[in-house]
C-alpha cells in the first residue's frame, strides 16, 4: 500500500479515557435507538490536524518535521469537561465533550497546521475548536431523533472529567475496518520540558 490515512493528535490519559467511557455508556443507554455512530472510548483523542491520505514515501520527512516543529513548545496542562454538539445542540451532527483551551494548545495546533501546509496538506479553513468526539449523528436522522439527542445532551450535564499534562503530540495511522476504525501511533513528537522558546 503506497498511502495511509493519517492524522496528528494528542493522546489522553487512561484516567480521562475511563471517565469518557462512563459518559459514553450513559449516552448510549439513553440513546439506544438513535442513529448515532459512537466512537470507542479508547479511540477518543484530541485531533490537531487530519491529514487524510499520506504517501508512505513522505512519512519519514513528515515525522522529522513534526518532531522539529513541536520541540520548541513547552509542556502544558489540559482539562476536559462540559459537553455539546456541532453545529448546535438542536441540530446535532457531532456529539462532543469539551476541552479547556490554554493558549499553548492553540499555538501548537497552529504551528502543526502551518507545518503541514508547507508540505502541501490543505490548511484548516475553520477556526480550531478543540473537542473530543463521542459520536456522529446519521445524515438520515429525523427531527424526532434530533429532539431526543438534544434532550439527553441538555440533561446529561458533563462536569469536569480530569486534567493532564500534555507531553507529546502523536502521528496516527487510521485503518477503517467493518468493526470500526483502528488507530495506531506511528510517531511521537515530544514537547519541551523547559520554557517556551518560540
Amino acid at each position: 500500500m503506497s498511502v495511509i490515512r493519517a492524522f496528528i493528535a494528542i493522546n489522553l490519559t487512561p484516567e480521562i479515557h475511563r471517565r469518557l467511557a462512563e459518559v459514553l455508556a450513559s449516552y448510549q443507554r439513553q440513546l439506544e435507538h438513535a442513529p448515532v455512530r459512537w466512537v470507542a472510548a479508547t479511540n477518543i483523542h484530541l485531533t490537531l490536524k487530519f491529514l487524510g491520505d499520506v504517501s508512505i514515501a513522505n512519512l519519514d520527512v513528515l515525522k522529522k518535521m513534526l518532531q522539529a516543529e513541536v520541540a520548541g513548545y513547552k509542556q502544558f496542562e489540559l482539562s476536559v469537561g462540559g459537553s455539546g454538539a456541532f453545529p448546535t445542540i438542536h441540530r446535532p451532527r457531532v456529539i462532543w465533550v469539551g476541552v479547556k483551551t490554554p493558549a499553548d494548545l492553540a499555538a501548537v495546533q497552529s504551528s502543526v497546521d502551518n507545518m503541514t501546509a508547507r508540505m502541501g496538506y490543505p490548511a484548516e479553513e475553520r477556526p480550531f475548536s478543540p473537542h473530543l468526539t463521542l459520536g456522529r449523528v446519521s445524515r438520515n436522522a429525523t427531527a424526532q431523533d434530533f429532539r431526543s439527542i438534544a434532550a439527553v445532551i441538555e440533561k446529561e450535564k458533563v462536569g469536569f472529567l480530569g486534567a493532564m499534562c500534555v507531553k507529546s503530540v502523536e502521528l496516527y495511522k487510521s485503518e477503517l475496518r467493518p468493526t470500526g476504525a483502528i488507530y495506531t501511533a506511528i510517531c511521537t513528537a515530544p514537547l519541551s520540558a523547559g520554557q517556551h522558546s518560540i
